[in-house]
């Protein structure tokens, strides 16, 4: 899929379902580091998306947690209760949520129409009024009220929960 094709799936789900949209524009964003750069400006809570498999390769889940909080593989396995957890690779990236790397979101969900993936949405994201994605197309920003944005979940009708991202310290 294209970049064009790819936004304008995610624009047009947005106004079917009514949901108020900014877009920002920026050069490819592939990690958080360089992304930073571009968010400063942005008044929205910015967000690490990761794509991952558990060891059969059976279930894929999708964490979503801000772009600031540490992230441990191993902490996170613990909270899940998935078992071992890897990074899915790009074909079952583009199958599942039609997307490649560095481009990642909330946003891919719209091509999962099986609804097939499960989402780990880190608790911190409940208190924030805005929350931004890449409209599966690291090369903008999309920004959206979070209460939308579980409004498009249960549309979408994807399974989801919160969780406490953060390693532990033991």
């Amino acid at each position: 899929m294209d970049r064009a094709y790819n936004r304008q799936l995610v624009f047009k789900k947005l106004e079917e379902l009514e949901i108020p949209f900014q877009v920002y524009e920026h050069p490819p964003l592939d990690t958080i580091e360089i992304a930073l750069k571009y968010w400063k400006d942005i008044d929205a809570t910015h967000c690490k998306n990761l794509f991952f498999r558990n060891h059969k390769g059976n279930r894929h889940f999708l964490v979503i947690i801000k772009d600031t909080t540490p992230f441990d593989i191993h902490s996170l396995e613990k909270k899940l209760k998935q078992g071992k957890l890897s990074f899915a690779s790009e074909k079952r990236l583009m199958k599942y949520l039609g997307v490649k790397p560095g481009s990642v979101s909330a946003f891919g969900l719209i091509n999962d129409t099986n609804h097939h993936v499960h989402v780990f949405m880190d608790e911190q994201l409940q208190r924030s009024e805005k929350i931004s994605f890449h409209p599966n197309d690291n090369t903008a920003s999309v920004v959206i009220d979070f209460q939308d944005l579980l409004k498009l979940l249960h549309h979408l009708g994807n399974n989801y929960e919160f969780i406490d991202p953060t390693p532990n310290d033991n």
